[in-house]
């Protein structure tokens, strides 16, 4: 009988690529990928740590594997992994902790699931994670997350990926390409390009072999793939080229992910982020010049160190009279070996917690703003399997989510429709009366 591997994965799109990749390896090496539900003889938990939240939902996902298949493997990866392995080694129930540099080869490490005494930690310095591994998640859900870039040469002061993920590094063209036209013959429709600093994109081996730009251009050319959506991107990376070249492209989508963080150029220098609210607004205007139903989100960073009232009224203020769609908001926790967790000025949790919500609120209010714009107008939609309460969810191109009566015939098909009005849980209707046109 084949062994069981269920996976979790905590944190972001580059995450899910790796453990669709792990799984992979699983499943070359006899393993049965089930459900974490479905008594598992090995749980793998993908870790992130860009918050505190998420280090603590590590622990909570250990304790209900646990009380799942109490005598599983548990073996956790991931920035977690790298940054605090002894910390996890501690956790009761966890068998083997493994690092930037030996996640992927997590099957070679796994020879015995007997539970020992004490967790194994394998462990290398991140500066030994160099090698570019690439990784897409593929029979996940419609959308692939392609991975194309790795690490990150920034060093803002927030920021525990660098010490988690190491320096910057990519693929080489030829091989992202060829893994575009793989996923193209899967039947994936859409591909969503990933990595810690994707503009950053084109270091091999420590040399600058390429640009982002470079990149976007070959995979226009991918025949089979619909779509391709760039997941996100900092706004001193997001040249002129690559807005233009989106705006004429058939394949890549009028969606921009932008990282601002905060609004107050007085905070973005002590964030040591490398551009001014000044070139943001100017990327903006950019886009919405060639690409007026752009759909635009932006990540922001509140309750930073000597972050006053006045430099979130600043950050508050910008953000409403931007030309956004929608945020997202995170709330800052002190991280570990970070300039910032030693610098004055800290911002009281409430305080920290009042601003979220502001600027939550804020969000919802851009977000149906921007819905209210695409209504009365044909879109394609690309639907996901999806269920809940009867009814489907998909995606335009340009990121607005609608939601459609079930029909297990839409799964994975691009279809034409016509949308009509906001439903109370904030997505896009489509007509009843109207039939959904075939793409």
């Amino acid at each position: 009988m084949n062994r069981k591997v269920a996976f979790y994965t905590l944190g972001c799109k580059l995450n899910y690529s790796e453990t669709s990749t792990i799984g992979r390896l699983f499943n070359n090496a006899g393993y049965e990928t089930v459900a974490f539900s479905e008594t598992p003889d090995v749980f793998v938990i993908n870790t992130c740590s860009v918050t505190e939240n998420a280090d603590k939902k590590c622990k909570k996902i250990v304790q209900e594997a646990l009380k799942i298949s109490p005598n599983a493997y548990v073996t956790i990866v991931g920035c977690y992994a790298q940054l605090k392995p002894q910390e996890i080694a501690d956790i009761p129930g966890v068998d083997m902790v493994l690092g930037a540099a030996e996640k992927f080869r997590i099957v070679d490490h796994i020879t015995d699931l007997t539970k020992k005494p004490k967790a194994v930690v394998y462990n290398q310095p991140v500066s030994e994670a160099n090698q570019f591994i690439s990784a897409f998640s593929i029979g996940d859900r419609t959308r692939t997350f392609l991975k194309v870039q790795d690490g990150c040469d920034y060093s803002c002061t927030f920021c525990t990926i660098p010490l988690a993920r190491g320096a910057s590094r990519s693929n080489a063209i030829d091989d992202t390409v060829k893994q575009a036209e793989e996923i193209a013959a899967s039947g994936v429709k859409e591909i969503v390009l990933t990595g810690v600093n994707l503009g950053d994109f084109g270091i091999i081996d420590g040399k600058r072999e390429n640009k982002f730009i470079h990149l976007v251009k070959a995979l226009d050319r991918v025949e089979g793939i619909d779509r391709i959506r760039i997941s996100s991107i900092e706004p001193n990376l997001l040249t002129d080229e690559i807005i233009t070249f989106v705006s004429t492209s058939k394949r890549f989508v009028p969606h921009f992910h932008i990282p601002l963080q905060s609004g107050s150029n007085k905070i973005l220098g002590l964030m040591r982020r490398r551009y001014q609210r000044e070139l943001y607004a100017d990327r903006v205007a950019k886009i919405k010049q060639l690409m007026p139903h752009c759909c635009i989100g932006v990540d922001v960073i509140v309750g930073f160190p000597g972050e006053t009232r006045e430099d979130f009224i600043d950050t508050y203020n910008f953000l409403n009279e931007l030309d956004i769609s929608y945020m997202h908001v995170f709330t800052y926790s002190e991280r570990e070996n970070t300039p910032a967790a030693a610098m004055p000025g800290a911002v009281p949790g409430s305080i920290r917690a009042d601003r979220s919500k502001m600027l939550h609120i804020l969000s919802d209010k851009k977000r149906r703003a921007f819905y209210e714009g695409q209504l009365n107008t044909h879109a394609e939609v690309l639907f996901e399997g999806d269920v809940k309460d009867g009814f489907m969810h998909g995606f335009t191109r340009n990121y607005v989510k609608v939601k459609a009566k079930y029909d297990p015939i839409l799964v994975n098909e691009l279809k034409t429709v016509y949308l009509t009005e906001i439903s109370h849980d904030g997505d896009v209707e489509i007509t009843e009366s109207e039939e959904i046109l075939t793409h």
